[in-house]
């Protein structure tokens, strides 16, 4: 009955996967990674004070305030640059063209009443520092992980880096200082690659704001579940547990049997046991937007499902589900910044906090 509508919607899945798994510069896997891989950039360093004297830190300091200084700067070149303009002249947004995301941080939850009196929870999402560091294309673009969806391979997809949250650059190596010396801006907490059309290329310091979304639309927010260390079965996935009384001795936390008897008996492949428990990369679909705030750049979102603890770090993309796409152009290829936006923008059944909830008129 729904053939159609099944294979669409297994095909947006796969290419999400696609794009979710080569979207992290740590690469996701079933199992949690406490440390970097091999190719990865090492970012902390050793840091002492024994060298250093008072003068010495008080340069250091002005260094670091004339380099964000030069930042401003760059961000106003990027956003009056022609390149920026002829994109936005020359390209057309379409259902299928994919563009770059956001770099969020869950920093707690909200509650927001509709205009009808029913409330409704939230999470607060703050976009800090995101600028493009560097933009990838298709013929130099290697994703760590291919698609088996066909049509998938056939589309040529570029990266875009994106950093955000600014930091001491005395405090990271020399090496990864390195990637932001090209662009000509302090070292970024956290690194994230998009997977962009070509026509969603943007220029080097383009900074990205929480307008890049609109509320209404429907986001998909990737992070990390909260670390919960090892776990028992009963919490990990769920068990019931032995009986508390009638002669159970000892076993009533315990899984009880994991397998079959006899002399080929062996525990299959996938049994739910003990172990580690949270820390794992998860992909929240479909999260409608309700509330956003320019000044701090922050983005309510409904529902209180988004993978992590207070303070995680998000990933935020349009989102793939079909029947959740953006029906109409989003600011393309993103929305530069304006000194005329309005402080807040609230979705049409959300009721604004400055606006009365009672009104009287007179009876003619």
């Amino acid at each position: 009955m729904f053939p159609n509508s099944l294979k669409l919607l297994w095909g947006a899945l796969q290419k999400s996967r696609f794009d979710n798994a080569a979207c992290n510069i740590r690469g996701a896997s079933r199992q949690p990674r406490f440390r970097p891989p091999y190719w990865y950039v090492p970012k902390e360093r050793v840091w002492t004070d024994d060298y250093l004297t008072k003068e010495n830190k008080q340069f250091l300091e002005e260094v670091i305030k004339d380099k964000l200084e030069a930042q401003t700067a760059l961000e106003k070149k990027a956003l009056t640059s022609p390149i920026l303009n002829d994109v936005k002249k020359n390209v057309t947004w379409t259902p299928q063209t994919k563009r770059v995301g956001l770099i969020a941080r869950k920093i707690g939850n909200y509650p927001l009443w509709c205009k009808d009196g029913k409330k409704v929870s939230t999470t607060l999402l703050q976009v800090v520092d995101n600028h493009v560091i560097k933009y990838i294309p298709p013929e130099e673009y290697k994703p760590m992980i291919k698609s088996n969806v066909k049509w998938v391979e056939k589309q040529k997809y570029g990266c875009i880096l994106v950093g955000a949250e600014n930091i001491d650059p005395s405090v990271v190596t020399k090496d990864y200082c390195g990637i932001f010396d090209s662009v000509g801006m302090l070292p970024k907490r956290h690194l994230c690659r998009f997977v962009v059309s070509p026509e969603s290329a943007l220029p080097n310091g383009t900074p990205l704001y929480a307008t890049h979304f609109r509320v209404g639309d429907c986001i998909d927010i990737r992070s990390k579940t909260m670390d919960r260390g090892f776990q028992g079965v009963m919490k990990r996935w769920g068990f019931k547990g032995m009986p508390a009384s009638h002669g159970v001795t000892k076993t009533h936390r315990r899984p009880g049997n994991i397998g079959s008897g006899g002399e080929k008996a062996r525990v299959w492949p996938g049994t739910k046991m003990p172990g580690h428990m949270g820390n794992r990369w998860r992909t929240l679909r479909g999260v409608k937007i309700l509330r956003i705030d320019t000044k701090y750049n922050v983005i309510w979102t409904l529902g209180v499902a988004i993978p992590g603890e207070t303070g995680a770090m998000c990933y935020l993309f349009d989102t793939v589900l079909p029947l959740k796409r953006n029906k109409t152009a989003p600011p393309f290829p993103t929305q530069p910044f304006m000194n005329d936006v309005p402080k807040e923008y609230f979705e049409d059944t959300i009721h604004p906090f400055d606006e009365p909830t009672i009104s009287y008129y007179e009876e003619i």
